[in-house]
């Protein structure tokens, strides 16, 4: 049987967002006193909640200082950061073949909605997906998941696409299958050592869930 619903990540899946989240976080580190990461290292951070990256980044625990990290970040990501994002080559093409076919999809990120709104609607691409969901800051994105799963937005049926473990587990722990990405954030090793079903090296390759499934080859 055909899968009900193509779910999304959004980071590091549909656009790279490095520049405005990195420049973001940045921005939140200084503030506070904490010194400035290269890019390079940011790039670890794309995908996972932003609290518990600003956790492993500066190594505190405390949940005021966490929350004043998040405020700050996002004071400089809601006037410009969103916006320092580009959308992988080829992806408008690709969503908008997967919805001449019929293909069903939406999005779940542990962004925020109103920024993966945002973003979408910048890149012209909200009108593909049926809803977004965002998340919320103490909330694991499998925990997300299970969210729609019980409004019955999300069913076993559905497929998660993303290019980081957090993605892979969120399928699994809901009993989704799950599609890893190799063009993100999420290297090869992290993604296979979670078992996805479908893996897939370009976005053309999304066009394979056109109404059938295809188990993947090994990565």
């Amino acid at each position: 049987m055909p899968h009900d619903l193509l779910l999304f990540d959004l980071d590091g899946t549909l656009s790279d967002p490095l520049e405005g989240i990195g420049r973001s976080i940045n921005y939140a580190l200084t503030h506070l006193g904490f010194p400035e990461q290269t890019m390079a290292d940011l790039a670890a951070f794309i995908g996972p909640p932003l609290d518990e990256s600003f956790g492993v980044i500066t190594g505190i625990r405390d949940v005021s200082v966490i929350r004043a990290l998040v405020a700050r970040y996002r004071e400089r990501y809601a006037e410009v950061g969103y916006s320092e994002n580009i959308l992988y080559p080829g992806m408008a093409e690709v969503l908008e073949d997967l919805g001449r076919a019929g293909m069903p999809m939406a999005v779940c990120t542990s962004k925020r909605v109103d920024f993966a709104e945002q973003i979408l609607e910048m890149f012209g691409l909200r009108h593909h997906f049926q809803f977004v969901s965002g998340g919320e800051i103490g909330t694991h994105k499998w925990q997300q998941m299970a969210a729609l799963c019980s409004q019955n937005r999300v069913t076993p049926s559905s497929v998660m696409i993303g290019d980081r473990a957090v993605d892979m587990v969120a399928a699994h722990r809901n009993g989704l299958s799950a599609v890893a990405v190799l063009w993100g954030y999420g290297s090869p090793a992290e993604l296979d050592a979670e078992s996805p079903r479908y893996c897939f090296s370009a976005p053309g390759d999304l066009l394979q869930l056109r109404g059938y499934q295809r188990d993947c080859e090994t990565m």
